[in-house]
Protein backbone atom coordinates (compact mmCIF):
# COMPACT_ATOMS: atom_id res chain seq x y z
CA UNK A 1 0.00 0.00 0.00
CA UNK A 2 1.32 3.31 -0.81
CA UNK A 3 -0.56 6.18 1.69
CA UNK A 4 0.26 6.75 4.79
CA UNK A 5 0.34 3.87 7.65
CA UNK A 6 -2.27 5.64 9.52
CA UNK A 7 -4.60 8.91 10.05
CA UNK A 8 -5.87 11.29 12.81
CA UNK A 9 -9.85 11.88 11.54
CA UNK A 10 -11.48 14.22 13.04
CA UNK A 11 -15.12 13.50 14.25
CA UNK A 12 -16.83 17.22 15.46
CA UNK A 13 -18.46 17.41 19.03
CA UNK A 14 -22.01 17.60 20.18
CA UNK A 15 -24.01 20.25 18.01
CA UNK A 16 -25.14 23.12 20.20
CA UNK A 17 -23.08 22.21 22.93
CA UNK A 18 -19.67 23.81 22.03
CA UNK A 19 -17.72 20.36 22.91
CA UNK A 20 -14.55 19.40 21.70
CA UNK A 21 -14.29 17.62 18.78
CA UNK A 22 -13.01 13.59 18.99
CA UNK A 23 -10.04 12.29 17.17
CA UNK A 24 -9.92 8.67 15.93
CA UNK A 25 -6.47 7.18 14.74
CA UNK A 26 -7.19 4.93 11.87
CA UNK A 27 -5.20 2.43 9.92
CA UNK A 28 -5.43 0.54 6.62
CA UNK A 29 -7.13 -2.49 6.64
CA UNK A 30 -6.47 -5.23 3.00
CA UNK A 31 -9.92 -3.92 1.31
CA UNK A 32 -10.50 -1.80 -1.00
CA UNK A 33 -13.92 0.24 -1.95
CA UNK A 34 -15.92 -0.05 -4.88
CA UNK A 35 -14.19 3.06 -6.58
CA UNK A 36 -10.47 1.34 -5.55
CA UNK A 37 -10.04 3.89 -2.81
CA UNK A 38 -7.95 1.97 0.27
CA UNK A 39 -10.38 1.49 3.54
CA UNK A 40 -9.12 2.80 6.59
CA UNK A 41 -10.44 1.53 10.16
CA UNK A 42 -9.94 2.54 13.96
CA UNK A 43 -8.66 -0.27 16.00
CA UNK A 44 -12.14 -1.73 16.84
CA UNK A 45 -12.91 -1.82 13.52
CA UNK A 46 -15.86 -0.08 13.88
CA UNK A 47 -14.86 3.10 12.21
CA UNK A 48 -14.46 2.21 8.94
CA UNK A 49 -13.34 5.69 6.18
CA UNK A 50 -12.28 5.81 3.04
CA UNK A 51 -9.98 8.70 2.60
CA UNK A 52 -8.92 10.46 -0.72
CA UNK A 53 -6.95 13.80 -0.15
CA UNK A 54 -7.55 14.88 3.46
CA UNK A 55 -11.15 14.10 3.04
CA UNK A 56 -12.76 11.12 4.86
CA UNK A 57 -15.71 9.38 3.76
CA UNK A 58 -17.22 7.75 6.48
CA UNK A 59 -18.56 3.92 5.36
CA UNK A 60 -20.14 3.53 8.58
CA UNK A 61 -22.53 5.55 10.31
CA UNK A 62 -20.91 7.58 13.18
CA UNK A 63 -21.93 7.82 16.80
CA UNK A 64 -23.97 11.12 17.78
CA UNK A 65 -26.76 12.97 16.28
CA UNK A 66 -26.26 14.49 12.88
CA UNK A 67 -24.98 13.01 9.32
CA UNK A 68 -21.46 13.62 8.00
CA UNK A 69 -20.29 12.95 4.36
CA UNK A 70 -17.06 14.51 5.22
CA UNK A 71 -14.52 14.85 7.82
CA UNK A 72 -10.87 16.23 8.03
CA UNK A 73 -7.96 13.44 7.83
CA UNK A 74 -4.47 14.15 8.53
CA UNK A 75 -1.98 12.35 7.56
CA UNK A 76 0.45 10.79 10.50
CA UNK A 77 4.01 9.92 10.48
Amino acid sequence: MDGPRRYAVTLPGPPGRHGPPQVVIVHPTSELTAAGVPVYADEAGTFRVAIEGEAALPLTTLPGPGSHTCLHAVPLP
